[in-house]
């Protein structure tokens, strides 16, 4: 079925206590997964291309994203597209002029006035288009971006932010990290729930990767909507393209170690949407 807008799969959610997956498409044989887990799963996902993935694509965000977008017109499952981490304006605007449901506008690494001022001239463009705006806090008086280690966001900061940028969404600072090979992080729950308080639009954890399953059921119960998946998933990719040849030096075909690869990403994915949906058992 076609694209769905954004938003109302957030606000579902939100009405409901539940989580929605956003995970990551970096080639064709990753967004085949990531449907596949939807099929599969029967929950809604949220495809994302991040910025850096357009670099890898050699700049160019189209090819990419008909391809995603014709995956979903195929598909049985309830999909949107999502620009992710966006630090140039102007793909922001690309992708809601090629459909997207929303985009990212990472202005986290700016002076707080000139990320307002850069976000709400985003959110002003998207919403002519009824595209939803995801936006993201850095740290107070710092360029080091929200989800570096033992950065936190501000509730006060981030109402007003919201307040005055219009954004539909808001990535917060609670404990997680981008980039992180191990599931170990720990959340602040509790600030999760101040800011849920504080902030009248959806949260969104980036950094999803580094929290244990049991530690993403309890930032859903605190006030998480849309959680992001990217190293964690591609680690199963790429752990099983190496197991693949590992196992047969002689092996050239690329489609005997990624159709695998592919599958492997598809099984837990749709696993982590489970969970994220509160329908998988978690350890405590």
């Amino acid at each position: 079925m076609p694209l769905r807008p954004t938003a109302p799969l957030l606000t579902d959610a939100a009405a409901r206590g539940v989580g929605v997956g956003a995970f990551n498409v970096v080639n064709l044989e990753t967004a085949q997964a990531l449907v596949s887990a939807a099929e599969s799963s029967g929950l809604p996902l949220i495809l994302q291309i991040s910025q850096n993935c357009v670099a890898y694509h050699r700049g160019r965000l189209s090819p990419l994203a008909k391809a995603v977008a014709l995956l979903a017109e195929e598909s049985t499952a309830t999909l949107a597209l999502h620009l992710d981490h966006a630090q140039d304006a102007d793909l922001t605007r690309a992708a809601v002029d090629l459909g997207f449901g929303s985009v990212m506008y990472d202005g986290a690494a700016l002076p707080y006035a000139e990320n307002v001022a850069v976000t709400r001239s985003v959110v002003e463009y998207a919403h002519g288009a009824g595209v939803l705006v995801e936006a993201e806090l850095g740290e107070i008086g710092g360029k080091n971006g929200a989800h570096t280690p033992g950065v936190r966001t501000d509730p006060g900061e981030a109402a007003a932010f919201v307040r005055e940028t219009g954004v539909g969404a808001l990535a917060v600072a609670v404990g997680s990290s981008h980039a992180m090979t191990r599931r170990e992080a720990a959340l602040d729950n509790g600030l999760i729930r101040e800011l849920r308080d504080a902030v009248p639009v959806p949260l969104v954890l980036h950094g999803s990767s580094g929290v244990a399953d049991g530690g993403l059921r309890e930032a859903i119960r605190s006030g998480i909507v849309k959680v992001n998946v990217s190293t964690h998933l591609n680690g199963v990719f790429t752990g099983t393209v190496r197991e693949r040849l590992g196992a047969d030096a002689r092996m050239v075909d690329p489609r005997k170690y990624l159709g695998p690869a592919r599958e492997a990403m598809a099984v837990e994915s749709a696993r982590l949407l489970r969970v994220i949906a509160g329908q998988e058992a978690v350890a405590a």
